[in-house]
């Protein structure tokens, strides 16, 4: 069977990753830069055969996935799995703030990731679980077929995990900057991953990379 194939991006910068906040579900705009990047990431990926755009249902993650859509004739099709984390009471802050409000939390989250819970809002283990299941119906969906799919810096870490065969430690050894394309593709079995956080195309288009924190 032939495999299928899927582009997985990281939406544009915006303000809050310039500032370094954590984003979670808040449905902030691309910036300026951003929406360079959405359009480099359209340019790199016009001449795929891809049958398929899905996206996040937030603003940021849209509008990267949009003139992508744009450039085959597609519609972007909105995935709920794709959303963001829910940050709840992180939403907003900078790590440094966080780390002076909660900083055993804190400093458990930038050492074992997958131990911890944000207060009132997720677990590494709840998005994983999630967008793992959006992946699975998208590709057997399409089977065969090229599929790109946009969404955000803790959903594609986890995504790539899973499909490297990884366990969510591994979370802060697998860097997303924005408008990065990771490209695997799954022949009915399992995954082979050909590219991880790719941004040759920003480089080419003068686009600084995305804040990672």
């Amino acid at each position: 069977m032939k495999p299928t194939r899927v582009y997985l991006i990281r939406h544009g910068r915006t303000a809050w990753n310039r500032e370094v906040r954590f984003r979670g579900r808040a449905d902030i705009p691309l910036d300026e830069v951003g929406m360079a990047q959405a359009q480099a990431v359209a340019r790199r990926l016009a001449g795929c055969p891809i049958s398929a755009v899905y996206s996040s249902p937030l603003q940021r993650a849209m509008a990267t996935a949009r003139p992508l859509a744009e450039s085959l004739g597609l519609e972007v099709r909105v995935e709920q799995g794709l959303l963001d984390i829910d940050y709840s009471e992180w939403q907003g802050l900078t790590p440094a703030e966080v780390a002076e409000r909660y900083p055993e939390l804190f400093r458990l989250w930038r050492e074992k990731p997958h131990r911890v819970r944000i207060p009132g809002g997720e677990s590494l283990r709840v998005v994983r679980r999630r967008a793992t299941a959006a992946l699975m119906r998208i590709v057997r969906e399409h089977r065969g077929e090229h599929v790109a799919l946009v969404g955000h810096q803790v959903v594609n870490k986890v995504l790539m995990c899973a499909v490297l065969g990884l366990s969510n430690a591994s979370f802060w050894r697998i860097a997303q900057d924005n408008a990065c394309i990771n490209v695997f593709e799954y022949d009915g079995s399992g995954f082979n991953v050909l590219a991880v956080n790719d941004t040759s195309h920003l480089a080419r288009e003068g686009c600084p990379w995305g804040e990672v924190f």
